[in-house]
């Protein structure tokens, strides 16, 4: 009885006794684009061209996005974020997504909000001029190291040298352009980051041929978009976006066969499209979410070739990145 009076008193006074659920989906729709935060600018993830136009792997994630809820993939309004700055802007609403090159740990899981899934696996590595003669990072004794702030790198970078009972100089800038700057101009002798950053950063160097990426890699790096906390719907919506482009690419559907697959009578292909089931209601979305993503961006495998793999300039091995079913780790729940 007292129970029951306590939790009357509770509703009365607009305290419920769970906390209210966010709407990022309605607000969403209600808007009309996904507001997504990126970088400032790193070739193959997130990049604007001279016109403001962005591309890269982290962009098609967010245009993924906006073709399951819009069932259009250019309403996305993309702000850039740097290293130090990137995860207030979710936390605070101003953006709907960060899709930004970010590695998924616990102390940012805790404090920042949920990773929706590791869309790149990655890890840590250094780049030196070939007129250094270092082969291997444990040449690296004694060496000056740039780096960027706000990143993990610093500590995995002195977690290395410190096992290795190396030691070494840390310069360390505020921005990913500071840094290579200083990195090209001779203020240090290595350069570490992400080895898919080593390879977006390469591309701006006067004489890319001149360096080399060490094969050395120190470190997990398994890199993903991020939510706020406390939206389980929205939390699901960016999670499946990525399992759906996994299923479509290892079930063979494409942007170029994606409706001939929708007369498939295989039951999984069936699911994924949305002929059977309801799933995409499920989800908040309608039957056709997948179609949508799928016909408009592509399934994994095209979203990594156009922009970091053999299809572009960096030409990164799918390495890790490449499905289950070929030797790598992506992989995704079923729909079912």
């Amino acid at each position: 009885m007292k129970r029951a009076i306590f939790l009357s008193v509770l509703i009365a006074v607009g305290c419920p006794a769970t906390a209210p659920k966010a709407q990022t989906l309605k607000a969403v729709k209600d808007r009309g684009s996904l507001i997504c935060g990126v970088s400032q600018g790193l070739p193959g993830f997130s990049n604007p061209d001279d016109k403001g136009k962005w591309t890269g792997f982290d962009v098609d994630f967010c245009r993924a996005i906006a073709a399951a809820v819009l069932n259009d993939a250019t309403k996305v309004k993309f702000t850039p974020l740097s290293a130090k700055d990137r995860f207030e802007p979710l936390k605070i609403g101003e953006i709907d997504v960060l899709s930004r090159n970010t590695t998924w740990t616990l102390s940012r899981d805790v404090a920042y909000g949920n990773f929706a899934g590791v869309t790149y696996y990655d890890g840590q590595g250094f780049m030196v001029r070939k007129a250094l003669k270092v082969n291997s990072a444990l040449e690296l004794n004694g060496a000056s190291i740039c780096t960027q702030t706000g990143t993990t790198t610093e500590l995995n970078l002195a977690d290395y040298f410190r096992a290795n009972n190396m030691k070494y100089e840390v310069i360390a800038f505020g921005t990913a352009d500071e840094t290579v700057k200083a990195y090209e101009s001779g203020r240090c002798d290595a350069f570490t980051t992400d080895v898919s950053q080593l390879y977006a950063e390469k591309l701006k160097l006067t004489n890319a041929n001149d360096h080399v990426i060490l094969p050395e890699i120190i470190s997990k790096e398994p890199l993903g978009p991020l939510v706020r906390h406390g939206d389980d719907q929205w939390f699901d919506i960016v999670k499946w976006t990525h399992f759906a482009m996994l299923n479509a690419e290892e079930l063979g559907i494409s942007s170029k066969t994606v409706d001939e697959a929708l007369k498939s009578n295989q039951p999984e292909i069936k699911r994924l499209l949305g002929v059977e089931g309801n799933f995409g209601e499920q989800l908040g979305l309608g039957r056709d979410w997948v179609v949508r993503i799928v016909k408009q961006v592509g399934n994994y495998g095209e979203v990594f070739d156009r922009n970091v793999g053999v299809g572009s300039n960096l030409g990164i091995s799918r390495g890790l990145n490449r499905l289950w079913t070929k030797g790598g780790i992506q992989y995704a729940p079923p729909v079912r």
